[in-house]
């Protein structure tokens, strides 16, 4: 590239990087005006319980940074109801969490901030199931039990799932080449690449030009693209594949099964694991779950020179998480919702529960096993676990994300242990197998996509690891059924007593 070449690459950099600069700052005075309101007065018959603020995970952000502000300000006199949980908590816990609880209410302190839920497991038991805020943009309707928040690129992780259930059957073999199975696949000097390099984010097919919006919602002909494509320089090197891997699985999927992906994560997952909270797009009519309005400004990002550079940019080859992540038409179809959620996007539209993405990581982190039943072996379990070959930072998003098979480890060193998949906006399914414990954290909230929604979490990691070691020394007291009352602190050794003796 010449002198002039190289002035104009850096040129476009620069502009891109400013406009990101702008939007944070942006999205900063919004939030700093919210924050500034005061928490309403408690009702009446109810009393404040203030949480320290030093339980915010001060490792990973100060205590007056404004991540620790948004999750604690709006509740330094948390409000808590006479069943022992947080104002406009529903749900039930192991006492253990209060802690955790608490911050996780404050993560939604109004009707602008949306609505979430988490649900944690150990040992493949229920310890913790709550829900709050609000499932649409105007918060008039409250989050459920049955909300399902569309989770990203966390839908990878159930794509992946799947995938492990077939091999677990014989059907596949993570070491064949794709195109054993699907011999479309071998176009284009294809024909080595393995189902492992694949889950690994490997394939060399991170990047996918010229596709349109509508060709977007069309899975099959996705899928037929990446079968036709050509790998590019990154073959064999981990380049998060943001997209495409869902076609990738579910073409591959497909081929093996004759299935789409959205069948196969209601057949091998949702009902083997009995829920409904566990969708590929809009759950189907009669589906308990209702899917949740994606908080999104919705007016017009007046940005003509963005517009312009930004697919030029993306089809260039050193374009990274931008040539993966970007596809013209993506934003408009995530504000418009209706279209993105009919479609089939394996890799970014799962609409999901807390309950349903927490239990099926409870199988991973258990052995194979939940509810009693063998869901998948215990050999294939104990060989997700293994340490991928590199930490280095991945070669599209530039940090360290080591990937093994279809999920990866935290992307922050000492954060959370284990393996799972994070989505845009934070939400998060996860199995540490050394604790036996996994989680779903679930919400509908992209007001600051680019900074603090996908750090919306980093506060409950620290609390939440402390209060699964807590339980275990203990021993945890399980949710007797999902949505069961909350059990005070103070009625602990009543509790247990009951559930030793086998009451009621």
């Amino acid at each position: 590239m010449d002198c002039v070449g190289t002035a104009i690459v850096v040129a476009i950099v620069a502009t891109l990087m400013l406009l990101g600069i702008g939007m944070v700052v942006n999205q900063l005075l919004r939030l700093r005006k919210w924050l500034n309101a005061q928490p309403p007065e408690p009702p009446p018959g109810e009393q404040a319980h203030p949480t320290p603020r030093s339980d915010l995970c001060p490792g990973l952000f100060p205590a007056d940074s404004l991540i620790s502000v948004m999750a604690s300000r709006r509740g330094s006199a948390l409000l808590v109801t006479d069943d022992g949980l947080p104002r406009g908590v529903s749900g039930a816990a192991d006492p253990h969490f209060a802690n955790v609880i608490g911050i996780f209410a404050r993560l939604f302190p109004g009707r602008r901030f949306g609505g979430g839920a988490l649900t944690v497991y150990i040992d493949g038991v229920p310890v913790v199931d709550v829900w709050t805020g609000w499932s649409d943009r105007a918060g008039t309707e409250p989050w459920t039990a049955d909300t399902g928040a569309m989770v990203f690129s966390a839908t990878k992780g159930v794509a992946s799932t799947v995938i492990h259930r077939l091999a677990d059957r014989g059907l596949l073999s993570y070491d064949d080449p794709v195109a054993d199975y699907w011999p479309e696949f071998a176009a284009n000097g294809k024909a080595d690449i393995t189902v492992r390099d694949v889950l690994r984010h490997r394939s060399g097919l991170s990047h996918l030009r010229g596709v349109t919006k509508a060709e977007l919602m069309d899975h099959v002909l996705m899928e037929e693209r990446l079968a036709a494509a050509p790998v590019d320089h990154l073959r064999g090197v981990q380049a998060y594949h943001a997209l495409t891997y869902g076609w990738l699985l579910s073409g591959l999927a497909r081929a093996v099964t004759g299935k789409g992906m959205r069948e196969l994560i209601r057949q091998e997952i949702a009902r083997p694991l009995n829920t409904d909270g566990l969708h590929l797009g809009r759950p189907p009519r009669g589906a308990s779950t209702r899917a949740a309005q994606i908080l999104i400004p919705q007016g017009k990002l007046r940005a003509p020179v963005f517009n312009f550079i930004a697919p030029k940019l993306a089809g260039l080859p050193f374009s990274g998480a931008l040539g993966a992540m970007y596809f013209p038409g993506v934003i408009s179809l995530i504000k418009g919702e209706t279209e993105f959620l009919d479609g089939e996007v394996p890799a970014a539209n799962g609409v999901v529960t807390g309950r349903g993405l927490a239990k099926m990581y409870a199988v991973l982190a258990n052995d194979g096993r939940i509810d009693g039943k063998k869901y998948l072996s215990k050999e294939l379990v104990r060989g997700l676990t293994g340490q991928p070959q590199r930490k280095w930072p991945d070669a599209n998003m530039v940090v360290p994300m080591p990937f093994h098979l279809g999920y990866h480890e935290s992307p922050v060193p000492g954060l959370l242990k284990g393996f799972g998949h994070v989505g845009l906006g934070g939400t998060l399914g996860w199995a540490d197998p050394e604790s036996g414990s996994a989680f779903g954290f679930v919400h509908n909230r992209l007001l600051t996509p680019l900074l603090f929604d996908m750090g919306s979490f980093a506060g409950l990691a620290g609390p939440l690891r402390n209060a699964i070691e807590a339980a275990r020394h203990q021993g945890p007291l399980p949710v007797p059924q999902l949505g069961a009352p909350y059990a005070r602190p103070a009625r602990r050794k009543a509790v247990q007593a009951t559930a030793a003796s086998g009451g009621g």
